[in-house]
C-alpha cells in the first residue's frame, strides 16, 4: 500500500475481478460433516434499475452469507429472476419489441449493477423465470396438482382490471378497490377461471405458524388474519311459501339466534332469483348494477355505507318460528361464507346501523352481566341471555353449546370452522406469463397435457401495438390442437399463470438448477432446504410468503419433498426513505433537485410552500438515489456499510448523504490504521494469524496494554458474532468494528508485534462481510497469502475477556479524590482496607480514620470522615 490515498473503484473492480477469475462464489461441494446454509434474497423483477431497496435487501443477504462461508459451512447463496408479468408486457408494446427482449435487456443491465455491489453470489445457479427451462418445470409442477385434485375450473365473479385488462386474485386488489398494479378501480365480471385449492391446506397453514419461530410476529399474525379462521354453528332457514328451500347461515354467535329480526342476503345469491317478490324485479336489477359498481373491500369496508333492499320474501328462524323478512345488501359476499348473514341489530354494530336505517326491528336477547338495567345498544360482548325461550338466563358461553347441540338433535343445525381465505385465483387473460398446460375439448373437457409434451411454449407475439391487450386469446393458430384423450380438434388454454405460481417454488428450484430430467431431485431438496435465512420486504407477507408456504406443503403431500416448511428464518427490512417534497395544494411531488431552500421550500413554478417529509423512494416522488451514483463517488463497500449501518435491519431507513460520507471516512481511517501499522511493523513476511493466543492475559507474558487490546478485540469478536448469529442487529455490529479500529489506534506503539498483527488479523476478518473488498485488500497487506473469505471466522476466548485488574475510584464524601489500580479478585474487605491505607485517605483524612466506608466492588469506596 505505498500510496496513502483510498482509490474504491479500481480497488474494488480488480478484486471482483480476481473473485470471478478463481470462481470465489461458486457452491462448493459439501464435505462430509459440514453443515450446509442457505441464504436467500427475494429474488427481484427486472426492471431494468436497481434501486436502495434492492441493494439493502441484498447485503444484508450477503453479510449473513459471507459469516457463514467463513465459519466453515458449504453455502448457497444464488440469484434469479422474477421475469413474467405485466410491466414488461405492457412496456414492450409501448416500445413494439417483444417482452423477452425487453426483460433479457433489463437483466443483463442489472445483473451489471449488483456485481458492482460485490455480492458473493453463486451467478452459475442464476434462473429466470420466462426462461423455457424454468417454466417447463412450473408447467409441469400445476399438472401435478392439477392430478391431485389442487387445480381446478370452475365460473366465477372476478376481479377485473380494466386497464392492464386481466383478473386479479383477491390478495391483489388493495382496501380502496383499485389494482395492485395500475392503480386502476377494479370492476366485477364472470368468468370462467383456474383457482388452486389453498383453502385445502387453511387449517395446516395457520396450525404450523406456531413452528415458525424465526419468523416476525407481525408477518405471522397478517397471515393468520388472512387465512382467518371461525368457530361457530350453521343454521337453515327455511325460506317461508316455498317447501324445501333453505338458507343456511354461519355465525360466530349462536347465542344471539333468538336475536335474529331479518336475513341479508349476497345480491348474486343463486337463491334471489327463485324466492324474490316478482313485482320487485325491476328494483332489486338496479341495485344489484349498483352494487357490482363495487370492489369486495369497498362492500365489506366497516366504514363505508350500506346499501340494501327487501326481496319481498321471509323466512322462519329455526329456533322461534317467527317469521323473519329477506333483504339483499352489498356488504354480503357470495363466496364468504354461504352467501348469507342473520341480521341480529341488538348485538352487532353493522347490523344495528342497516337495522336503524332501514327501520327494521331491533330485539335484544344478551344483557350485561355488570348492569342489567343498562341496555344501550347495540351490546356486542357476551352477557345473560334473555327473550330466548328455554335459553334464557345461560351465559353466552354456556348457550352457544347448547343451542347448537338443540339446533343438531332437531336437523336444522351444525358446529362449524369457517375461514376467510378463498382458492387462489390464478388465471391471467395476458400473453407475458407461462401456459397453463391444458387442452380444452368440446367431448373431453378440460384435459391436462402429457409430462412428455412439456413445455407448452409461448408463440412469438405476432401483434406489438398499443392497444394494451395482448392475449393468447388472439393467436388462433397456436390455440388448435388435437385433445390427448379422443383425438378430435381441440384448443389450447389461452390464460397465463399468475406469476406467484413461479416465485412460489424458486427456492427449490435454485437447489437443482441445471437438472434436464426433473425440476429438482430429493437429495438436493433435503441438503439444502429449508432456507435458513430469507431476506425481503413485509408487503409479501401475504402473497408470496403464504403461496410459497401452500405449494411447499402441497409438494410434500405428493411426495416430491420431504419438507413442509420453505423459509426457517424470515427477515423483512423496513424500506429506505428519502427527503420528499410535496406541493399540498396540487398533490405533485417536486423534485429535489429544483428546491433551492430546504429549510422553507417553496414550489419553483406556484411559489407554493411544500410540505417536508421522508417517504419511500420512488421515481414518482423524484426522491430516488442512484446505487451507481453513489458506487463511482464513494464505492460499494461504503454504500454497503451506510445501508447496514443507519438503521436496524427491520426499521425503516432515513437516506442522509452526511451518513454516506461517514461511512466513506470510517474506511479512510481503517485505510490510515493499516498503513500506519505496516510502517511500525513488517507483517507482510508473516502470514496473519488465524488461530487466536489462548489462555488468561497474566498467562501470556504480555504487558498491560496489550492485555488490554487483547480483551477488547476478543469482546469485538463476541459481540458482533452475537449480532449476526442472533436477532440481526447490523447496524450494531458496524458500531462494534468502529470501536475496535479506535481501540487499534489508541494503542499504536504501546503493543508489540504478536498482538498488533493478531488485532489486525481479527479486525480484517471481522470487517470481511460488511466492507469485502477493503477486508480483502488489508489481508494481503498484512501478509494474508489467500482470499480473506477463505479464512476463518475468529472465535473469542472466554479466558481473555477476564479483566485482571481495574481501576478503583476513591471518593471523600462523595467526591472523587483519586484513583488506584487494583486486582479483580480483590474481595471487599480488602478494598476497603486499601482505600482506607492509600495516600488519597491520608492526603484528604489527615490521617483520622472515616466513620463509614461504602465499598462497590468492582467501582468505588466512599469514605465518609
Amino acid at each position: 500500500m505505498s500510496e496513502s490515498v483510498y482509490e474504491p473503484n479500481e480497488l474494488e473492480g480488480r478484486w471482483q475481478k480476481l473473485w470471478h477469475e478463481i470462481g470465489l462464489d461458486e457452491t462448493k461441494s459439501q464435505k462430509p460433516g459440514q453443515k450446509s446454509f442457505y441464504a436467500l434474497s427475494m429474488f427481484p423483477y427486472p426492471s431494468g434499475s436497481l434501486h436502495m431497496g434492492h441493494v439493502r435487501n441484498y447485503v444484508i443477504t450477503d453479510v449473513i452469507a459471507r459469516l457463514h462461508r467463513m465459519k466453515g459451512d458449504a453455502v448457497l447463496h444464488p440469484m434469479g429472476w422474477d421475469a413474467f408479468g405485466l410491466p414488461a408486457e405492457n412496456a414492450a408494446i409501448e416500445r413494439r419489441i417483444d417482452p423477452s427482449v425487453w426483460t433479457k435487456k433489463n437483466i443483463s443491465e442489472m445483473k451489471k449493477q449488483l456485481k458492482r455491489l460485490g455480492l458473493c453470489i453463486d451467478w452459475s445457479k442464476e434462473l429466470t423465470t420466462c426462461d423455457v427451462e424454468y417454466y417447463k418445470w412450473t408447467q409441469y409442477l400445476f399438472l401435478i396438482l392439477f392430478k391431485a385434485g389442487l387445480a381446478y375450473q370452475k365460473e366465477a365473479e372476478v376481479n377485473w382490471d380494466p386497464v392492464d385488462k386481466t383478473v386479479l386474485a383477491n390478495e391483489q386488489v388493495d382496501s380502496e378497490g383499485n389494482s395492485w398494479r395500475s392503480g386502476a378501480k377494479v370492476e366485477k365480471k364472470q368468468l370462467k377461471q383456474w383457482f388452486l385449492s389453498i383453502t385445502t391446506y387453511a387449517d395446516e397453514l395457520l396450525k404450523d405458524l406456531n413452528g415458525l419461530k424465526n419468523w416476525p410476529e407481525r408477518v405471522k399474525t397478517m397471515q393468520e388474519n388472512w387465512i382467518g379462521r371461525s368457530y361457530g354453528s350453521d343454521f337453515d332457514f327455511n325460506v317461508d311459501g316455498f317447501p324445501g328451500k333453505k338458507i343456511t347461515i354461519f355465525t360466530t354467535r349462536p347465542d344471539t339466534l333468538f336475536g335474529v329480526s331479518y336475513i341479508v342476503l349476497a345480491p348474486d345469491h343463486p337463491l334471489v332469483k327463485d324466492i324474490a317478490d316478482k313485482a320487485k324485479k325491476i328494483d332489486l336489477e338496479k341495485f344489484i348494477v349498483e352494487v357490482n359498481k363495487k370492489s369486495s373491500h369497498e362492500r365489506m369496508s366497516e366504514d363505508s355505507p350500506k346499501m340494501g333492499i327487501s326481496i319481498g320474501a321471509s323466512a322462519i328462524n329455526p329456533a322461534n318460528g317467527e317469521s323473519v323478512p329477506i333483504w339483499i345488501a352489498d356488504y354480503v359476499l357470495k363466496d364468504y361464507g354461504s352467501g348469507a348473514v342473520m341480521g341480529v341489530p341488538a348485538h352487532d354494530n353493522r347490523d344495528y346501523i342497516f337495522a336503524s336505517k332501514y327501520n327494521l326491528p331491533i330485539k335484544s336477547v344478551i344483557k350485561r352481566y355488570n348492569n342489567e338495567d343498562s341496555q344501550l345498544l347495540p351490546w356486542v360482548g357476551e352477557g345473560l341471555l334473555i327473550n330466548s325461550g328455554p335459553f334464557t338466563g345461560l351465559t353466552s358461553e354456556e348457550a352457544k353449546e347448547k343451542i347448537t347441540s338443540y339446533a343438531l338433535s332437531n336437523g336444522w343445525g351444525s358446529q362449524k370452522i369457517e375461514y376467510r381465505l378463498r382458492d387462489w385465483l390464478i388465471s391471467r387473460q395476458r400473453y407475458w406469463g407461462c401456459p397453463i398446460p391444458i387442452i380444452n375439448c368440446i367431448d373431453c373437457g378440460p384435459v391436462e397435457v402429457s409430462f412428455k409434451d412439456l413445455p407448452v411454449k409461448l408463440p412469438d407475439l405476432e401483434d406489438i401495438d398499443n392497444s394494451k391487450n395482448s392475449s393468447l386469446s388472439t393467436n388462433i393458430g397456436w390455440q388448435k390442437t388435437i385433445c390427448p384423450k379422443c383425438g378430435k380438434d381441440a384448443k389450447r388454454e389461452t390464460d397465463t399463470m399468475d406469476t406467484f405460481i413461479c416465485s412460489s417454488w424458486y427456492f427449490l428450484r435454485f437447489a437443482d438448477p441445471n437438472n434436464k430430467e426433473q425440476p429438482f431431485t430429493q437429495d438436493k431438496i433435503d441438503k439444502w432446504l429449508p432456507v435458513n435465512q430469507y431476506v425481503g420486504g413485509v408487503e409479501h407477507a401475504i402473497l408470496h410468503l403464504l403461496y410459497s408456504r401452500f405449494l411447499t406443503k402441497a409438494l410434500n403431500k405428493q411426495g416430491l419433498i420431504n419438507i413442509k416448511e420453505p423459509f426457517d428464518r424470515l427477515l423483512t427490512q423496513g424500506m429506505v426513505k428519502a427527503l420528499t417534497y410535496k406541493n399540498p395544494k396540487t398533490g405533485k411531488y417536486i423534485n429535489a433537485n429544483n428546491v433551492s431552500d430546504i429549510e422553507s421550500p417553496i414550489d419553483p413554478k406556484t411559489g407554493d410552500k411544500l410540505e417536508k417529509f421522508y417517504e419511500k423512494m420512488s421515481k414518482s416522488k423524484y426522491n430516488g438515489i442512484d446505487p451507481g451514483i453513489v458506487i463511482d463517488k464513494y464505492g460499494a463497500d461504503t454504500a454497503r456499510l451506510f445501508i447496514l449501518f443507519k438503521a436496524p435491519p427491520e426499521k425503516d431507513l432515513e437516506w442522509e448523504d452526511t451518513d454516506v460520507e461517514g461511512q466513506f471516512r470510517f474506511i479512510q481511517r481503517l485505510w490510515k490504521l493499516i498503513e500506519t501499522y505496516l510502517e511500525k511493523h513488517d507483517l507482510s513476511s508473516d502470514k496473519p494469524p488465524i488461530d487466536l493466543l489462548k489462555g488468561k492475559n497474566n498467562d501470556l507474558g504480555i504487558n498491560k496494554d496489550e492485555q488490554n487490546l487483547r480483551r477488547l478485540y476478543h469482546l469485538a469478536i463476541k459481540e458482533i458474532t452475537d449480532d449476526l448469529e442472533g436477532d440481526l442487529q447490523l447496524n450494531t455490529a458496524i458500531s462494534e468494528l468502529m470501536k475496535l479500529a479506535n481501540s487499534i489506534s489508541e494503542s499504536a506503539g504501546k503493543v508489540g508485534k504478536v498482538i498488533s498483527h493478531e488485532s489486525l488479523s481479527v479486525l480484517v476478518r471481522l470487517i470481511a462481510p460488511f466492507a469485502p473488498h477493503i477486508a480483502e485488500e488489508f489481508w494481503l497487506q498484512i501478509g494474508g497469502k489467500d482470499s480473506v473469505h477463505k479464512g476463518k471466522w475468529p472465535v473469542y476466548d472466554n479466558d481473555a475477556l477476564i479483566k485482571q485488574s481495574y481501576e478503583l475510584v476513591i471518593q471523600i464524601k462523595g467526591k472523587v479524590r483519586g484513583r488506584l489500580e487494583v486486582a479483580t479478585s480483590t474481595t471487599k474487605e480488602e478494598l476497603e482496607q486499601i482505600a482506607i491505607n492509600s495516600e488519597v485517605s491520608k492526603k484528604w483524612l489527615d490521617g483520622v480514620l472515616p466513620s463509614k466506608v461504602i465499598v462497590v466492588p468492582g467501582k468505588l469506596v466512599n469514605l465518609v470522615p
